[in-house]
């Protein structure tokens, strides 16, 4: 009798130091910030259409990039999607205000040294 593999993918989320970082000046996006990452930790998206039957209010602008209303719209997150290798990459969060005079299309990540 032959052996039953199943293979459980889930999403894994890059650069959650970016939102840490965030949510310590904004105490009020934590909880949210922190909701969002388990939420999607555990999904397991093959395309942009399965992601938005979940988070019905997240915009997708391209078929990797997707930006996520944070605490009722107050904060934005853009992140880009590799829904094949079940990863996601912080790109940017930030206030609405501040989301309103960048390009969530081009806006690049955030590259940081660790030396």
């Amino acid at each position: 009798m032959g052996t039953l593999c199943i293979l459980v993918t889930f999403m894994r989320v890059i650069a959650l130091s970016t939102l840490k970082k965030f949510w310590n000046k904004n105490k009020d996006a934590k909880e949210q910030l922190l909701a969002w990452n388990r939420e999607v930790g555990l999904a397991d998206w093959s395309n942009s259409n399965e992601l938005k039957a979940k988070f019905g209010t997240a915009s997708i602008i391209t078929s990797r990039r997707v930006v996520f209303n944070v605490n009722g719209n107050r904060y934005r997150l853009i992140v880009d999607i590799e829904y094949r290798l079940g990863i996601i990459f912080i790109v940017w969060v930030g206030t609405h205000k501040q989301y309103d005079k960048i390009d969530a299309k081009e806006i690049e990540y955030v590259k940081t040294n660790k030396e």
